[in-house]
């Protein structure tokens, strides 16, 4: 078991200083209902603050030469390797997601601090011929300066890495809100950076609500980049502000993720990514399966494998290496999950199993949902239009591969995507043809890695990706640099000799 919190309240991290800050909210379990700690909740005065200290430090961590920033990150790794059993039941506690996926985590956290601490190294730009005589071109990766990135609960850590680790190893100085209800990662990781070497400043944690913290962060003018993962309502919001400043903004919103089942499918393979992607971390991932496009062949077929796998699974707290499905994070997540329950019936759909709240016994202090599966729904009806964030999934059946990849497509959203089927045909039109930033072939919807890009489509974000080298584009700018070594003036499409 994990040793306890060593502290009762959660404070801002600012300048390398723990400052205590009098108004507080409760962090609680949803497993049990039960409060683990407080966290702060501060106001816009403490943003300026970090801000400040932010300014000042990013001068200095910009003149580190990048492979030495990266030994910081090479030691962030480490430490969390070391600690990877106690940050995840930690992770679990606040959470509620079961202990291997909380492990599972904690490791892509692992896996990010030594990638990009790899990119100390490369942080490549190119070299170009100069079309002058005696004149050299290239270009390269400079810091933007201070990054604002806002963090959700259902990934506290894993998300945190994906945004923090390569803005700070490309030079910058970095502003972090986490999500209130899961606090306690950006504390142990704070502090993991503060053990690892990380000068003062360089980043700062700043802990609050959204319309008060994370307000004033996109607001702030000496913040230039927002990373941002969480609601396509609020995500509209900070890319409006950021657009008005014109300050650099990375979004990523959400999905309607579907995977498609064909005639030549194996079914089994099938049922299991499914259970996986629909299930797995309760269905609150941004790359949850909600949707399964099945041919009407195997539908039936399809709908028995489902409902026995459902059986089988095993809910309550994620502490018991025996659950398979955790609780939901809060009641007003619960609340969500209920009224598409009732909307889906509303529209016609069938209810195969579940739509209804745990309360009894060991579920009752906590917010459990029964993993749910609806069928014969309609591409446009709203349980499968809408992002439900919940363990709910609703099959559609179609008559062809072209339907399936128009019903995939028919959403405001374009995270991720799966398809089962053993011809190859197939295979590559739909990995050309569907609408998603991540495709999978004979898998579910999750289950990225960090070495490719994270992000969508639509409504899932503005063309920004998370993880991968091309997370750097995010918090780095292109300079062009040319260096005349003719001693003379030349001026480039003009003085071209002929």
């Amino acid at each position: 078991m994990t040793t306890l919190l060593n502290t009762k309240s959660l404070t801002n991290y600012i300048n390398g200083e723990w400052i205590s800050v009098n108004n507080t909210t409760s962090v609680i379990n949803p497993a049990t209902g039960e409060e683990i700690v407080q966290v702060s909740l501060s106001d816009k005065e403490h943003v300026d603050a970090a801000v400040r200290a932010a300014k000042e430090a990013q001068k200095r961590w910009a003149h580190v030469p990048a492979p030495q920033r990266a030994e910081v990150l090479y030691k962030v790794g480490n430490i969390l390797k070391e600690r990877k059993e106690e940050l995840s039941q930690l992770l679990t506690m606040e959470n509620g997601k079961v202990l291997e996926e909380a492990r599972g985590e904690v490791q892509e956290a692992i896996d990010m601090a030594f990638y990009m601490a790899g990119e100390g190294r490369r942080l490549f730009g190119q070299t170009t011929p100069s079309e002058l005589k005696d004149k050299f071109a290239m270009s390269v990766r400079v810091p933007v300066g201070v990054v604002g990135i806002i963090t959700p609960w259902n990934f506290p850590i894993a998300i945190a890495s994906w945004k923090s680790f390569p803005a700070i190893v490309a030079g910058n100085a970095v502003i972090w809100k986490p999500a209130t209800e899961t606090p306690i990662m950006a504390y142990e990781l704070t502090k993991i950076f503060e053990e690892a070497g990380l000068p003062k400043g360089v980043l700062n944690l700043v802990y609050g609500s959204g319309s008060t913290v994370g307000k004033a962060m996109v607001h702030h003018p000496d913040i230039r980049v927002i990373s941002f993962t969480g609601s396509n309502e609020v995500g509209r919001q900070v890319a409006g502000e950021c657009g008005r400043q014109l300050k650099k903004v990375s979004l990523e919103m959400g999905g309607k993720n579907a995977v498609i089942v064909m005639d030549d499918a194996d079914l089994d393979l099938a049922a299991d990514g499914i259970i996986w992607s629909a299930f797995g971390t309760s269905g609150q991932r941004c790359t949850a399966c909600s949707r399964v496009i099945v041919h009407e062949k195997v539908k039936a077929a399809l709908e028995e494998r489902l409902l026995k796998k459902m059986e089988e699974l095993t809910i309550g707290n994620g502490l018991d290496e025996s659950v398979k499905v955790g609780p939901i994070i809060n009641r007003q997540g619960l609340e969500k999950i209920k009224k598409y329950i009732e909307i889906g019936k509303q529209e016609g759909a069938k209810l195969l199993a579940g739509g209804y709240e745990l309360t009894d016994g060991q579920y009752k202090n906590g917010y459990y949902f029964a993993p749910t599966l609806f069928t014969d729904a309609k591409v446009d009806m709203r349980i499968a239009q809408e992002e439900i964030f919940g363990p709910v999934v609703s099959l559609i059946p179609v008559k062809s591969f072209e339907e399936a990849i128009e019903a995939n497509n028919s959403v405001t959203y374009g995270l991720s995507s799966g398809i089962f089927t053993q011809d190859v045909n197939r295979v590559f039109k739909a990995q050309r043809d569907l609408d998603t930033g991540i495709v999978y072939v004979n898998a579910g919807t999750i289950g990225a890695e960090i070495h490719l890009p994270f992000g969508g489509t639509k409504g899932t974000g503005n063309g920004h990706r998370d993880s991968g080298v091309q997370a750097l584009d995010v918090f780095t700018e292109w300079r062009a640099v040319y260096v005349d070594f003719s001693g003379k003036l030349q001026r480039a499409q003009i003085d071209i000799e002929e």
